[in-house]
């Protein structure tokens, strides 16, 4: 089975450009990074004095010898200072820090959601959303978990390993310089090689986890779907073998942990063991005072603590740079559809529809469109009727700008759509679509959807409107009910009135009913069509139908076939005609007829 970023090359090509990529979100905090940087260095030179107050007060004790103690009551002060002084200015770091750790993350998943709305309708078409969205979690999580390693665990290792390599190059002979830099070298070699080697496991996990994730939450948005099938068992097994790919990964990612945390503990016991024995010796040859060798092995402890933990930290380092790589991967996606450079906003105007020689297709191989043009008049009804496949809703996608027409032009009021700003064009235009979808809120959140800034009465006004506002006084909790994920606690109908009613709250120059009747049944499509037709007077409409019976009213039909209009006129037109609207129209009214109970 191919697993996309399954070897580690892949995985990370640029990890400075990731880094880099992180840049901008901490600029706005660069004041902060600097001051908790500055509490950094102190902490560390605090911690670093402990040790040398230390041997100063092991030397005066001894020094006493057999004659009376004499307290060195001022150097225990300052020894105790300076652990007051170690935990202050890591405590004000983190205080410091803690600002912009958070800030960049939220500004993170603000730019990631935000660049995800502006990607174009094919991409989200072909998203998987369930691994998109644990990339995403995982990615700006990451972005936390950066900075952490970086400002809490290796620039104070560093720092420290600065400053002790510099007391014992001052203080001693040059063989502890060289016995402590070779083992930190060593340690820190060792370190990157295994956990460039271990790292594929941890990139296979990561891989594992969003397939797993995205097949769970597929199984659960189809939800009906399972059931309907009775496929349980088989999405369970889907979900149990990616899982297992994820076990097998995470067993050898913490397996190799373990090797490389053994191979690190001998690096270190090895250096550690070799300056005790030269200290040793320094004090029975009486070049050096036993508060040296405290000082040295309080030094070796305070090198080495840190790098032990440095090893998880750089581990930890690049699982964390992996996952924000798949979440930079998705902010470097450019969008399909973008205003031009200058584009202007929409002069809506009467709101006159033109489709001028329109030609395109989802796919070079299969055209949908071919020649398609017509003309929708300021205040009209134009509906599309046609077999399924015959383009009626792409229509309805190229008017909104989701996809850009390869032949031809869309214009609205005489302005080129391409012209325009987005923005300005949807803010123009309203749909009442096939499958309408809703946020898992109130109803007054959906409604009031198309106008966030929309008041009650304005609300109930449009629910009025979409002859749903006394349905929804009846419930219990009025507008405040839940609807549920996609709006499944409401019937079809109660779905449709919902999406009328934001349509008309909208209040656009322009509609479009997007098969907005299909999915009901006679009573109800007839409540909606009722709804529909207030809805659009006075607007100019776009009407794609299945069932004729729904389009009768409307100014000009266009008949469409293979992606092409076969047929226009107004509905007492085209029935003289006898050609495939007049079939069509036979074909609904028999099966009509054939699925009426007897004797209504």
């Amino acid at each position: 089975m191919h697993v996309r970023h399954t070897e580690l090359p892949e995985a990370r090509p640029n990890d400075w450009k990731t880094l880099r990529s992180l840049a901008p979100f901490l600029w706005e905090y660069r004041g902060r990074v600097l001051l908790a940087l500055a509490f950094l260095v102190l902490s560390k030179v605090a911690n670093v004095g402990v040790p040398l107050v230390l041997k100063d007060i092991v030397d005066a004790l001894d020094a006493n010898g057999h004659s009376v103690l004499v307290l060195p009551l001022g150097l225990l002060l300052g020894y105790g200072a300076l652990r007051l002084a170690s935990s202050l200015f890591n405590e004000l770091r983190d205080s410091v820090f803690a600002r912009v750790r958070h800030g960049a993350m939220r500004k993170v998943s603000i730019r990631v959601l935000e660049h995800l709305h502006r990607l174009s309708l094919r991409y989200h078409l072909e998203r998987k959303t369930g691994g998109i969205s644990r990339d995403i979690e995982r990615g700006t999580r990451s972005v936390s978990s950066l900075l952490n390693y970086m400002v809490f665990s290796i620039l104070p290792t560093l720092v420290e390993v600065a400053l002790i390599t510099g007391i014992l190059l001052g203080k001693y002979d040059r063989w502890f310089v060289i016995v402590a830099i070779a083992s930190v070298v060593a340690y820190i070699v060792f370190t990157f090689r295994i956990t460039e080697w271990r790292m594929k496991y941890r990139v296979r996990m990561n891989a594992m986890d969003s397939k797993a994730n995205t097949q769970a939450i597929d199984s659960l948005i189809n939800y009906e779907t399972v059931k309907y099938f009775g496929n349980e068992a088989h999405e369970l097994r889907r979900y149990n073998e990616s899982l297992e790919q994820w076990e097998d990964a995470a067993v050898k990612s913490q397996t190799s942990l373990s090797a490389l945390n053994i191979g690190q503990a001998a690096i270190i016991a090895t250096g550690v063991t070799t300056l005790m024995v030269l200290a040793s010796k320094g004090v029975v040859a009486g070049t050096l005072t036993l508060g040296d060798l405290v000082l040295i092995n309080a030094l070796l402890l305070q090198l080495f603590i840190p790098l032990n933990f440095l090893g998880v930290v750089y581990s930890q380092l690049k699982h964390a740079i992996a996952d924000m790589q798949l979440m930079f991967d998705v902010l470097e996606q450019e969008p399909e559809i973008q205003d031009k450079p200058g584009a202007t906003e929409l002069d809506v105007g009467e709101g006159e529809v033109r489709f001028e020689h329109v030609g395109f297709a989802y796919d070079p191989e299969r055209p949908i469109l071919h020649d398609v043009s017509f003309v929708i008049p300021p205040g009209r009804k134009l509906a599309v009727v046609g077999p399924s496949g015959a383009g009626k809703s792409t229509l309805a996608r190229l008017l909104f700008r989701f996809y850009d027409v390869q032949g031809g032009r869309i214009l609205i009021n005489g302005q080129d759509i391409r012209d325009v700003t987005q923005a300005s064009l949807r803010r123009s235009i309203g749909i009442v679509p096939q499958d309408t979808v809703l946020f898992n809120d109130t109803l007054r959140y959906n409604i009031g959807y198309a106008r966030p800034e929309a008041s009650q009465a304005e609300i109930e006004q449009a629910a009025r409107a979409a002859n749903i506002h006394d349905f929804i006084v009846s419930l219990p909790r009025g507008y405040d009910t839940v609807v549920g994920e996609r709006g499944l606690k409401l019937s079809g109908g109660e779905k449709q009135r919902v999406a009328i009613a934001r349509a008309i709250l909208k209040n656009p120059k322009i509609l479009v009913f997007d098969e907005a009747t299909s999915s009901l049944d006679s009573r109800s499509e007839q409540v909606i069509l009722d709804t529909l037709r207030r809805a659009a007077e006075h607007h100019t409409t776009l009407v794609i139908a299945h069932r004729l019976s729904t389009i009768v009213d409307a100014d000009q039909i266009l008949v469409m076939e293979h992606g092409r209009i076969v047929e226009r006129g107004a509905h007492p037109q085209l029935l003289e005609r006898q050609g495939v609207y007049a079939r069509l129209w036979e074909l609904q009214r028999q099966e009509e007829e054939e699925t009426s109970p007897v004797g209504v």
